[in-house]
Parts: structure tokens; sequence; C-alpha cells
């Protein structure tokens, strides 16, 4: 008996944060950084289908450049620190940021697009 007879589906915020399978919950979403995965080891969901374009793009820059900003002006006003004291700090947390929310922000569209059961648009 499969999993979504008997229980109800997982949650996409939880399974996407995790990268976990957004069927079941238990099998793995991504292979490496940010390729998925064929296909689900535990239950066989096909992840061909998925894709989230720019969407986690866009959410990173978005989050990063508020973060980044906000910490820039904070350290402008509290310190007032030379410009290189800047471009390492605004650097380092651009990127750390970056490469930290890019693979949990596309496993949660990714879930998200399958429990939403969306597709490619088209044209008639």
């Amino acid at each position: 008996m499969n999993r979504a007879a008997t229980n109800p589906p997982p949650s996409p915020i939880a399974t996407g944060l995790r990268g976990r399978c957004p069927a079941c919950g238990e099998g793995h979403l991504f292979r490496g950084f940010l390729a998925f995965e064929p296909a689900c080891e535990a239950c066989g969901q096909d992840f061909s289908a998925f894709d989230s374009a720019d969407g986690p793009a866009f959410f990173v820059m978005s989050v990063t450049g508020f973060v980044v900003a906000g910490t820039a002006l904070w350290m402008e006003f509290t310190y007032e620190p030379p410009v290189w004291v800047h471009a390492l700090v605004a650097g380092s947390l651009a990127i750390g940021l970056s490469l930290a929310l890019v693979r949990p922000l596309k496993g949660v569209l990714a879930a998200v697009q399958f429990v939403n059961k969306a597709e490619q648009g088209r044209f008639r």
C-alpha cells in the first residue's frame, strides 16, 4: 500500500527545505548541489517535470539584497569602516547567503509545484 493512500501528503515547505521527495517525504530530491534526481528512490515519483526556472534566483536575490544592504547601512552608521571592509563583509555575506538559500528555495518551489500540479502554460 502506498503512502498517499494511508497518510496525508507531507508539507511542501518541510520537504522542500529538507530536500526530500514532495510525494512521500522520504527520498532525496537533489543529486549534487542543485540538480534534481531523475526519480525518488523511495516511492519512484518522477522528477523530470520539475522546473523551478528563475524562481529560486529571484527569492535568493531579494532576501540577500535586503540583508546585505541592511548590514552595510548598519555598519556605516555604527562603525564608519573603510570601503574595503564594506566590500569584504558585503561580498562574503552575499556569496554565503546565496549559497545557503538557493538549494532550500529550489526545493520548496519544486514541492509547491508538485502539490499544485503546476505545468507549463500552453497556448491553444
